[in-house]
């Protein structure tokens, strides 16, 4: 497992794809770097890419803060079938089905629904093509029902209609910025499928 940083209150790692972001990798870090690690955000488990872990009760409290307070930016890396505009800013409700493990869009608010939203960039035109997307809301499975609602599914992503041979959706956690110590920290890490890739400023 590839740690980006570590120190007394956090460690910054790239979750593989195939382990469990909320017991698998408290457990890996534990063997790696000793001690408790507390997570405070997760990735499906078909998912890898960058996570920051709390070394500390207190730490996981402050960056539980920092998430809900929307300080911590989260973008992701994506292949998805066709090409989407060029940019994007997508809002849309979401209803999770739990017995099935899916999430639909739908049209009106009522219970179990959720407001979503994402703003995306292209990075490569194509078929497919390279999405940059910013999470604005951490909805489950929000990145792959929000494009395949919109005829662009994730390669790899056969539970929301991708039809390639691929084994699990082409999502990666690419970048993760958020306040530390008095200071804006920014860690980054680059998926096989997109690669030579280079990440815009965050503004």
């Amino acid at each position: 497992m590839e740690i980006l940083y570590s120190d007394k209150n956090i460690a910054v790692c790239v979750k593989p794809v195939g382990v469990d972001s909320e017991t698998g990798m408290q457990k890996a870090l534990s063997a790696e770097l000793g001690g408790e690690f507390f997570a405070v955000h997760r990735l499906d488990l078909n998912v890898g890419g960058v996570m920051v872990y709390a070394r500390t009760k207190k730490t996981a409290a402050e960056l539980s803060r920092i998430i809900q307070e929307g300080r911590m930016i989260k973008e992701y890396l994506a292949e998805v079938k066709g090409t989407p505009p060029e940019y994007g800013d997508w809002e849309d409700l979401l209803w999770k089905d739990s017995r099935k493990n899916k999430v639909f869009v739908v049209k009106r608010e009522r219970g179990g629904v959720k407001k979503a939203r994402l703003e995306f960039t292209r990075l490569r035109e194509g078929d497919p093509s390279l999405m940059l997307i910013r999470l604005h809301t951490g909805r489950s499975h929000q990145i792959r029902v929000q494009f395949a609602s919109r005829g662009f599914p994730l390669l790899g992503d056969h539970k929301y209609g991708a039809r390639d041979e691929r084994t699990a959706p082409s999502l990666y956690s690419c970048r993760i910025s958020f306040p530390y110590g008095g200071r804006e920290l920014s860690f980054s890490s680059i998926p096989q499928f997109a690669e030579g890739a280079t990440l815009p400023e965050i503004n």
